[in-house]
């Protein structure tokens, strides 16, 4: 006889769209605590141009910073893979994977309920049917030579080298794109076929937005963000030893912000060229998640809760 499988929610859905708002809400109602599968909210002081949900300061100030080793908490809610590595390096889906598998078995050993939350397809898919990555070691030299490609040029000797990872790859995704490269260029043989093997018991919602409306939220949260600061929140990473083309290399906020800053463009080209280059980003996250026939469709906190309720009974609050 089989053993039962662990239940675990999963909450994606494109930029700006509210799903960590969504995810909050969830976990409050469900018992549950949320891993994050966000691919750049995993760096520290990496907050506004991320979208990060802020950390409610223990000691009940707006200085979080004693908190540091302290659970991430916000609402209630106790947050995992936020704040895990330093900008200055880089942060493979493997090192996320195991990180977040610990943090999926630490939630289900309290008897929660673990809610992966996140716009990074890849990230998610990694968890959730468990990827079996090559244990290619990341190569510095390699590395250092391959940043100096443009995105086309990269993904066009990918595409000579390995033709099947070319066809399955986000081709404006810069770090992907070089992770795959190093691995066939270090093992001299094409990238494996991802293996998967799924542990869980899964349920995916999606939370949808219409086009003309995720427009408009896209830019209204650009504006706030610039607002709260995140052009001084790039200032601050560069000076503290991030540097320009690893700013450049996390891409929307990040690379357009440090052009501005080295004044490659005006602070209006940069507004403008953040909208276009987000609402794009939304429209690949769509394009992946429409691949995937299992996500449940949802345009608010109501249908989500009934779809939780339908497909399984989660633990209830204690």
């Amino acid at each position: 006889m089989k053993a039962k499988k662990q239940k675990l929610i999963v909450i994606m859905g494109p930029n700006a769209s509210g799903k960590s708002d969504l995810a909050v809400e969830i976990a409050k109602k469900f018992n549950g605590e949320v891993v994050s599968a966000d691919s750049r909210q995993v760096y520290r002081g990496m907050d506004i141009g991320t979208g990060k949900v802020p950390k409610n300061s223990i000691f009940g100030t707006s200085d979080v910073s004693k908190d540091v080793g302290r659970p991430y908490i916000y609402k209630g809610v106790v947050h995992h893979l936020l704040d895990v590595a330093s900008p200055k390096r880089t942060f493979t889906v493997a090192q996320y994977q195991k990180l977040a598998k610990k943090a999926i078995e630490k939630i289900l050993k309290k008897g929660k309920v673990p809610i992966i939350c996140g716009g990074t397809g890849f990230y998610i898919d990694a968890i959730v049917d468990n990827f079996v990555f090559p244990e290619i070691k990341p190569s510095l030299s390699l590395r250092r030579k391959l940043e100096k490609l443009t995105t086309e040029k990269l993904f066009q000797k990918l595409k000579n080298l390995d033709p099947n990872r070319a066809k399955n790859i986000d081709k404006n995704n810069r770090r992907r794109l070089i992770r795959a490269l190093e691995i066939v260029m270090v093992s001299k043989k094409p990238v494996p076929p991802i293996q998967k093997q799924r542990n869980y018991e899964v349920l995916k919602i999606g939370l949808k937005k219409e086009p003309k409306e995720l427009k408009k939220l896209i830019e209204k949260r650009l504006l706030q963000r610039l607002k709260q600061g995140m052009i001084e929140e790039v200032r601050k990473l560069h000076k503290k030893g991030v540097g320009w083309q690893q700013l450049f290399n996390f891409g929307l906020e990040y690379r357009w912000i440090s052009l501005y800053l080295r004044k490659k463009i005006t602070k209006e080209e940069m507004i403008e060229k953040l909208k276009k280059e987000i609402w794009r980003y939304a429209k690949r996250q769509m394009t992946w998640f429409k691949r995937d026939k299992e996500i449940h469709w949802v345009s608010n906190q109501h249908q989500a809760e009934k779809l939780v309720n339908k497909n399984f009974k989660a633990p209830s609050s204690r």
